[in-house]
């Protein structure tokens, strides 16, 4: 019973200290690699429009939500960036990429389409803003959805998923501002 008892202490010592074999690490995939470089994309095309709406839309909840959404992109790219260099993957996919094979052509900013923001005055100015963020944030959805049904590493499915809910509260505020 002793020389048991013995036994079982080595073991849980040896496995507490990390010496008793392999400890598992979450490993990431392809689908969390191609998220990532995705998602930098699409932070980067929709603070193009945020940073113009954040200063020139008319109504106060537009320049209002174009802030939280900058600041929120600035934390959540961080992060991003952060785990591609520790996975020493590229922050852009390559252009020929035949992971995004199959991911259809989601809609991207058109060279005039920041141009045709700017030139806007007043409420047509409000009305491009939305309707380019509504796009931006339809993407990041297409986006968080592809993670969170083929991605494998748990910080970036955690990250996905509070995105998702952020993003489609703000997407019920943006809604809400088009029909009004």
């Amino acid at each position: 019973m002793r020389r048991a008892a013995g036994g079982l202490l080595l073991l849980l010592v040896l496995l507490l200290s990390g010496c008793g074999g392999d400890t598992e690490v979450a490993a990431h995939n392809d689908t969390d690699v191609m998220f990532l470089q995705m998602a930098l994309e699409q932070i980067g095309e929709g603070e193009q429009v945020a940073a113009v709406a954040e200063k020139s839309a008319v109504n106060p909840e537009i320049r209002t939500l174009a802030a939280e959404l900058r600041g929120q992109w600035q934390v959540e790219s961080a992060r991003m960036r952060d785990w591609l260099a520790a996975w020493k993957q590229p922050v852009t996919a390559p252009s020929a990429s035949e992971l995004h094979a199959g991911h259809g052509a989601l809609h991207a900013l058109q060279d005039g389409d920041i141009a045709g923001l700017r030139a806007a005055k007043g409420t047509d100015f409000d009305r491009i803003a939305v309707a380019l963020l509504l796009g931006n944030l339809h993407n990041t959805m297409e986006t968080l959805r592809m993670e969170a049904t083929g991605g494998a590493y748990p910080e970036v499915k955690n990250l996905a998923q509070s995105m998702s809910t952020t993003r489609q509260g703000q997407i019920q505020r943006l809604l809400a501002l088009a029909a009004g």
